[in-house]
């Protein structure tokens, strides 16, 4: 059962986001309403740093001991709205926890910039920081929502291009199926806080353009899986798009690959994001840091 102040959170989503079809909005104003919500100082032992070179983004750097320990983030936001800015209440929590710096990329968003424009600078990202001396080994994706099916097609890429795989994943609500095909987009619809099934179907037509939903770089869940890194996927059973992690969690156990799967009651898509508002989403940042620790520390003893 959800906590109190968790319960009070979905109350204030369902006033504030899904009264308004996010499809609908000026994604310009959009973008600036998000980002003025935004956390504007990190906590004590952590810094931030703003990259404005071959890629940009945000660095997140803490003042203990990371132990090489690096978090590349992908933000959410349906391919359409939401930054670094955005999501400095997860990537400020995450670096802090781990500990370990973190580098949270500004990506080219649609409808300006459709699909691949995310891929490629999430791939461009990656080499870049491959090219700074980062090990691999040491480095572990994370995103939440469309950020989370950027990095599984992040992954993806990686294979395809022949690019050392990243430490470890961690997932919160990973949008893996552009074709908008799991159950829980219209079973869910009453119980989700924050989407209508409309928002989902239409929004999805921002990023997509031209392009095949059935693409793998579009909706990882129907990629090749095999060899991939430890995952650890956060979902609420509540959400509309629950079915697009839990369809992936077997998919990944299947194809061999050690996943962890986090699915809570109640609780708002991509929970963990609001870490700073209710207990459940503390925890789970807890938790990705415990699981960050053990198996970067398991890869650089390997």
């Amino acid at each position: 059962m959800a906590s109190l102040r968790a319960t009070l959170f979905n109350f204030f989503l369902r006033r504030t986001v899904k009264s308004k079809p996010l499809h609908l909005q000026d994604p310009v104003i959009l973008r600036e309403a998000v980002d003025e919500r935004a956390v504007k100082t990190p906590p004590d032992g952590v810094t931030l740093d703003y990259e404005d070179s071959e890629v940009r983004g945000e660095w997140h750097r803490v003042e203990a001991d990371a132990g090489g320990r690096l978090i590349y983030y992908l933000h959410g936001g349906g391919y359409v709205f939401g930054s670094p800015k955005s999501h400095r209440s997860i990537t400020f929590a995450l670096a802090k926890e781990t500990p370990a710096d973190v580098f949270s990329l500004e990506y080219r968003r649609a409808p300006e910039d459709p699909f691949p424009a995310a891929v490629e600078d999430a791939v461009a990202g990656y080499r870049w920081l491959l090219r700074k001396g980062r090990a691999p080994a040491s480095i572990s994706f994370a995103g939440d929502s469309a950020g989370g099916g950027l990095a599984m097609a992040l992954l993806l890429a990686c294979k395809k291009q022949g690019l050392p795989l990243p430490g470890c994943v961690v997932l919160y609500s990973p949008w893996t199926d552009l074709t908008v095909s799991g159950d829980s987009i219209d079973d869910n619809e009453e119980t989700d806080v924050m989407f209508k099934a409309e928002y989902i179907r239409e929004g999805v037509k921002l990023y997509l353009g031209d392009a095949n939903p059935n693409l793998p770089l579009v909706s990882p869940l129907f990629g090749d899986l095999t060899g991939l890194p430890p995952v650890f996927i956060f979902a609420s059973k509540s959400e509309a798009l629950f079915h697009d992690s839990e369809r992936m969690v077997e998919k990944l156990r299947a194809a061999g690959v050690e996943t962890m799967f986090e699915a809570q009651e109640g609780l708002a898509h991509v929970w963990p994001v609001f870490t700073p508002w209710f207990p459940e989403a503390k925890q789970a940042v807890l938790d990705s840091a415990a699981f960050i620790r053990e198996h970067i520390r398991a890869k650089e003893n390997a």
